[in-house]
């Protein structure tokens, strides 16, 4: 009862006002509710997202302090999925690096065997003995790479908001480049294709028409994926002006790709800094004008159009170069046997497996060899950057010039990226971390190493 009907009631009842008891709602006085309100409403709770969370692109760790809904503090904790590949490809040969560094970022794996590949052949003095062939083999896989790993980003964005379908078809264009990956390289990741000197093996015979066929389905796929994304108005009411960052930020904590061009800086070593013969090929690098997470997306969109026009330039070339040798010609490095992948799998040329094993004593010995022991390199140290996908990939190789590396770094974009992910969210929506996240696309393997 109200304390006026209260009133009512008891001067009806002919009580003076002197007379009525002190009415108390139950539960405590109102006043003490309302501070205790207040007291909470002012109190930032501390919410950890990850480190197993089906919207942290692997096993990745956020400490989140919020006030209400409003995020006060990010905090980024790695190291869940830490596998030891730097350290272990300490204990392996310069060839047998390929197959831990290509574990790194798994939805990339083409980026990092090349830039170790490169930076081997910089301390064995041979990168201008490479054939173009295989040069051209790299570019190619590369570049179906990069496109391969926007659609994951594009994908897993629009995943993470509720919109599944964006995921599905962004998988479905994969799945084409995949399918390539499979026929060339017998796997569909975890390659270890390229090798120091070349690639293990030559594209097999009809591959070129395969991806003829196979890539106006990816393009399709990915101009349905725009459709759906460019213009809509709940895709952009949610992405535009969300983890903005300015160019002077990215700059300052060192990030690269495709949120330093979203701010309109056109930072690409494909174009500043060449290598395997980018500057040959006829493509644009995307910029925009604010490095939001709208503008990201839509710059990997426009590098996907740009990487396909590299690719059908990279087919033309592979047409008039086939039957050239994709390994360099000196027998201390080169893979001492093609690879043949077939109906039966993947295994050595029976050729070469005739000749070691019934017909040259000293084949069969070299082959041991350099198999088990591997070559020696130089003493020496190199850094060799790339454009990976997610930025700039580096790889810091120390030879002590011996059969194995003395020291293997790779400077990862992903994890560099990732250290802008406080600054995006902090002043922000608890809703709007997913998001950001996604908008720097980071792989934990590459993270963690």
């Amino acid at each position: 009862m109200s304390t006026t009907k209260f009133h009512a009631a008891s001067s009806a009842a002919g009580l003076k006002i002197d007379e009525i008891p002190e009415v108390m709602t139950q539960g405590g006085d109102w006043e003490d509710i309302l501070n205790e309100i207040q007291k909470i409403s002012n109190e930032r709770i501390v919410v950890n997202m990850g480190p197993v969370h089906p919207s942290t692109h692997g096993v990745l760790r956020l400490v989140l302090e919020l006030d209400g809904e409003t995020v006060r503090e990010t905090r980024i904790d790695t190291g869940y999925l830490h596998t030891g590949i730097e350290k272990n490809m300490e204990y392996r040969t310069w060839t047998q690096g390929v197959t831990f560094c290509t574990r790194m970022d798994y939805v990339a794996p083409f980026f990092q065997e090349v830039a170790y590949c490169l930076g081997v052949e910089k301390l064995l003095g041979v990168t201008d003995d490479i054939p173009e062939r295989a040069t051209l083999i790299r570019v190619l896989m590369m570049e179906l790479c990069r496109i391969a790993s926007h659609l994951v980003a594009i994908g897993s964005t629009g995943n993470e908001m509720g919109a599944t379908t964006m995921m599905t078809i962004a998988f479905r264009a994969r799945e084409e480049i995949l399918r390539i990956f499979e026929r060339i390289t017998g796997l569909r990741m975890n390659h270890a294709y390229i090798r120091p000197g070349g690639v293990a093996q030559d594209i097999g015979e009809g591959t070129i028409d395969y991806i003829r066929e196979l890539l106006p389905k990816c393009r399709r796929d990915i101009g349905e994926l725009e459709d759906l994304t460019k213009a809509n108005p709940i895709f952009k009411k949610r992405l535009c002006d969300v983890a903005i960052m300015p160019l002077s930020a990215l700059m300052a904590i060192g990030s690269t790709g495709p949120g330093v061009r979203a701010a309109g800086l056109p930072l690409d070593l494909r174009k500043s800094q060449p290598y395997c013969g980018y500057e040959t090929f006829d493509f644009d690098v995307p910029v925009r004008d604010q490095s939001d997470v709208y503008n990201r997306t839509m710059v990997r969109f426009d590098e996907c159009y740009q990487s396909l026009r590299i690719v059908y330039q990279v087919l033309e070339r592979l047409e008039e170069c086939e039957g050239a040798p994709v390994m360099v010609a000196d027998p201390e490095i080169a893979w001492p046997a093609q690879l043949s992948v077939a109906t039966d799998g993947q295994g050595n040329s029976l050729d070469h497996i005739a000749q070691i094993m019934g017909q040259s004593m000293e084949s069969l010995i070299h082959h041991f060899k350099l198999v088990t022991e591997g070559f020696r390199v130089p003493a020496g140290q190199v850094y060799q950057t790339i454009e990976h996908a997610k930025g700039i990939l580096g790889v810091h190789l120390v030879s002590d010039g011996g059969t194995r590396p003395f020291r293997v770094h790779f400077r990862d974009p992903s994890f560099a990226n990732l250290q802008s992910l406080a600054m995006m969210t902090e002043g922000g929506q608890l809703a709007d971390v997913v998001v950001s996240l996604a908008a720097i696309d980071p792989v934990l393997g590459g993270v963690d190493r």
